[in-house]
């Protein structure tokens, strides 16, 4: 075994425990962010169990006590734009495969979505058919607070959520409880983090009897609290019903009290990515995953060349100041044409998630 190999195979465990096969993403220093190499090791092991008829389901969680997913690797993407490299690309475009391989899986595919599970996190298990979130849980997506738009389909989850409650938790960027997922259509059961271990044995005791993980996940399943956003989602679509990032915010204001919080907080993320993220949620609705991941992958190119998203690394990871320059510095001054650009073709070429050539811009 290669170097190479024994890296992939210490990020990202894999073993078999019966007819249950289990994922276990293993950086829990780093709170399992995902790096190309994990990636490609997940898109291997679960192509592999897909085919084996002695893999009845899946399970994927994450090592340590933080979560099962803090996003992609960040500073790896930081770095990339610095050399002008093109791993990002090359990265998204695996991952995002990685993404459309889990939303089709042919078999039950179990995530627990316990503690952190953010960005890329959200990918790996929001797409799944058995999701379950606990009192821990402190998901979304929160790629407007570094200059980014929401990808791994999060696009597309959060265009199907209730009412505008998904533009809500977009534009804002953020953390959800467990109860909020739920409401949000990002998990489906939620079980305290306590009993997960035994809810793994029950699940692998499921698999070796041929059943499916519904019984299982039910006898540890119990009723959520109550959702935050379910509460709010009188001003949430009163607000973001408009198309128009300045209205949204107006409108915010002129409600008081936490929807005014909430135009705070859509103010101090980038004025691009925002406007991008909700351009983003209104273009996807209705459409497929895989048209989803296609305009994200799209978009998140075009983000590869812009400033805010390397500025909202710096300020947010690499310098921590928490004080990032956006350019522009005002929703105001992003205007339509400079939105549209992100949903251009690149080099005049529509990209595909099957496509194996470098499209860069």
């Amino acid at each position: 075994m290669g170097d190479e190999a024994e890296v992939l195979f210490d990020e990202v465990l894999f073993e078999r425990r019966g007819r249950l096969g289990v994922a276990t993403l293993n950086r829990p220093k780093a709170v399992n962010a995902l790096n190309h190499g994990m990636v490609l090791a997940l898109l291997e092991q679960l192509t592999a169990w897909a085919a084996d008829e002695s893999v009845a389901a899946v399970l994927v969680r994450g090592a340590g006590e933080r979560g099962l997913c803090a996003g992609g690797d960040i500073v790896a993407i930081y770095q990339d734009m610095l050399d002008g490299g093109h791993a990002t690309a090359d990265f998204w475009r695996d991952e995002y495969r990685l993404n459309d391989l889990i939303a089709n899986y042919p078999k039950p595919y179990v995530a627990f979505m316990d503690g952190l599970v953010l960005g890329g996190g959200v990918g790996v298990s929001a797409h799944g058919s058995h999701r379950i979130v606990t009192e821990r849980t402190r998901t979304g997506m929160p790629e407007t607070t570094i200059g980014f738009v929401p990808d791994v389909g999060g696009t597309l989850l959060l265009s199907r959520s209730p009412g505008e409650t998904g533009t809500h938790a977009a534009l804002t960027g953020a953390h959800l409880t467990g109860a909020d997922a739920l409401y949000l259509g990002l998990a489906d059961h939620f079980v305290p983090s306590a009993e997960l271990a035994a809810l793994a044995a029950a699940l692998e005791k499921a698999a070796l009897e041929g059943s499916t993980p519904d019984d299982a996940v039910a006898r540890f399943a119990s009723a959520a609290p109550e959702s935050v956003l379910a509460g709010q989602r009188e001003w949430i679509d009163a607000a973001y019903s408009s198309n128009d990032a300045e209205e949204i915010v107006a409108r915010l204001r002129a409600a008081g009290g936490d929807a005014a919080a909430a135009a705070d907080t859509i103010e101090g993320k980038s004025p691009t990515s925002v406007k991008v993220t909700l351009e983003s949620l209104r273009r996807v609705r209705g459409r497929s995953l895989e048209e989803a991941l296609a305009q994200e992958f799209r978009v998140g190119v075009h983000c590869l060349a812009g400033p805010d998203f390397r500025e909202g690394i710096r300020a947010q990871v690499v310098d921590k100041d928490r004080n990032p320059r956006w350019n522009p510095a005002t929703l105001a001054g992003v205007d339509r044409a400079a939105v549209e650009r992100f949903f251009a073709p690149i080099n005049g070429q529509e990209l595909t998630l099957e496509s194996k050539e470098s499209d860069h811009v």
